[in-house]
């Protein structure tokens, strides 16, 4: 069987507003998760979106979904990649699977990104505006080609707003306090992160042009409100 075409496959995924976000070849010290028949996967293929592109396709298919649908951005994702897995001869995982994959290391992996002190990985481009939405595994060896790694925007960051813009200071040097952001969001004083997003990422001044709309932000933030 021939390998995949690359270029049929970023076809394939920008019919839905995603693309590929880089990808590797497993090496020999690698726990490797399982290909499409159960064999070892050989190469990691990243699949993600930068800015609100995939929101008006993902908006078409919630509207034919139930009203009570439960995580459905993991519902869309899952069915979009799997489909595009399936016609390329892949296995689709996603960054929700229990028994959870290293998303974070395998995105660090192909791109050559770090991570914000946010913890979002920062891009050169698109700043703290994009995602990864699954991985395409094969049991093959694409031919990637080699990694390097990005400039670090923090690092040139000299007044970190990312760390100044948060009511309830959830995100600091020490990491990220979980239950004070939470009970913010969730909290009366919380209406601008509900409706406008994170405070503390929409400080960030880089990638702003990728910025996500206020709507996909409230529908995010929800989501978050309702862990």
């Amino acid at each position: 069987m021939p390998p995949p075409d690359v270029d049929q496959i970023s076809a394939a995924l920008a019919a839905h507003g995603l693309i590929q976000r880089g990808g590797f070849v497993l090496s020999n010290g690698d726990v490797a998760p399982d290909g499409p028949s159960d064999k070892p996967a050989r190469s990691v293929l990243l699949v993600g979106q930068t800015g609100a592109a995939p929101w008006s396709h993902f908006q078409r298919w919630r509207e034919a979904q139930p009203v009570n649908l439960q995580n459905p951005l993991d519902s869309w994702s899952r069915e979009v990649i799997g489909a595009v897995a399936r016609e390329f001869g892949a296995r689709a995982v996603s960054p929700s699977d229990k028994p959870f994959l290293p998303f974070q290391q395998w995105a660090m992996r192909a791109e050559g990104l770090r991570p914000s002190p946010l913890g979002i990985l920062i891009h050169p481009e698109y700043g703290l505006w994009h995602a990864y939405r699954g991985a395409l595994l094969f049991e093959i060896e694409l031919p990637f080609g080699e990694v390097r790694e990005q400039s670090h925007l923090c690092d040139l960051c000299i007044g970190k707003p990312c760390l100044k813009s948060c009511p309830v200071d959830a995100y600091s040097e020490a990491g990220f306090a979980y239950e004070q952001c939470l009970g913010h969001v969730r909290g009366p004083s919380g209406g601008a992160c509900r409706t406008r997003g994170c405070l503390d990422r929409n400080a960030c001044p880089y990638g702003v042009a990728y910025r996500y709309p206020e709507d996909v932000q409230a529908f995010h933030m929800k989501s978050y409100a309702s862990l």
